[in-house]
């Protein structure tokens, strides 16, 4: 089943929803309940007045909102069915091994780097081992991948917990600068304290902008990354499935010394334990 394209149309309109949410707020930041003209005057917010307003800790919440569309754009091109598993791959791998092709299988593997390339030529490192070697080394390999998958997207997960720690932080510096200039007057009004804290509170707005997308973003590619691994694993599987049947059957491809050297041990068991128990004389009782 091809799903290159699955992850950005399930992807793009929730994403869309998401931004047009937090435009909302942005454009209500500075309503005013006074009268129906007020309102629709102030309704028009200033986006370079906001950000001017930000400071510093909001050109620091930009800069992580742009790492952040960027790394979003990355993942979903690198982090999909065809990148991970390159269609063809695994039928040419799998055509290979049938006839035992096996330095051929590697080459291959290592001419298409992926995800599942990586899988495939882990197990092949084993094959004279027998398939337990090969399972075991396929499943160490998935297990690596996946790792460093998950490192991968662990930047959206820092950027969507720092993001609103840092609007929090220009909030109460915010809030301590407008308290400080209230109580530095001489005849203070508290209708002055109104602005200084709505000043204060857009970095708290900025912080939740970058977080919500950030965090929805790395649970969706934590979950796709979960899904892609055990599809790779599972077509790995089917991929060395006849190498696995010839196995059971004992005819797996291992170097003949061992094996010979192993058929000679058994047989000197067998030998061994006839010597310790003789088989008993013709008449059933011993003399």
């Amino acid at each position: 089943m091809d799903r290159s394209k699955s992850p950005l149309k399930r992807f793009a309109l929730p994403c869309l929803l998401c931004c047009l949410s937090l435009l909302t707020p942005a454009l209500c930041l500075a309503a005013d309940d006074s009268g129906d003209a007020g309102a629709s005057e102030v309704s028009k917010v200033d986006l370079r007045q906001l950000v001017d307003d930000a400071g510093t800790i909001g050109i620091i919440i930009a800069v992580l909102s742009i790492a952040m569309v960027a790394l979003i754009v990355e993942h979903l091109i690198s982090i999909r069915s065809n990148a991970l598993m390159p269609p063809g791959l695994a039928e040419e791998v799998h055509s290979l091994i049938a006839q035992q092709q096996y330095r051929s299988a590697d080459s291959v593997c290592k001419s298409n780097p992926s995800f599942l390339s990586y899988i495939l030529s882990a197990g092949l490192s084993e094959v004279q081992m027998g398939y337990g070697a090969v399972e075991k080394a396929m499943e160490d390999a998935a297990m690596q991948q996946s790792a460093r998958l998950n490192r991968k997207i662990e930047y959206l997960s820092v950027i969507g917990t720092l993001s609103p720690m840092l609007g929090l932080l220009g909030t109460v510096w915010g809030m301590i600068l407008a308290f400080s200039e209230f109580t530095a007057k001489a005849n203070p009004d508290v209708a002055e304290l109104a602005p200084g804290i709505s000043k204060a509170l857009i970095t708290t707005l900025f912080g939740l902008s970058v977080t919500v997308p950030a965090l929805a973003s790395f649970a969706f590619f934590r979950n796709r990354i979960d899904e892609l691994v055990a599809q790779s694993s599972l077509l790995a599987e089917h991929v060395f499935a006849d190498f696995k049947h010839a196995t059971v059957l004992g005819n797996r491809p291992v170097p003949k010394q061992p094996r010979k050297r192993a058929e000679e041990e058994l047989a000197q068991r067998m030998t061994n334990q006839q010597t310790a128990h003789p088989a008993p004389p013709p008449g059933g009782q011993e003399t």
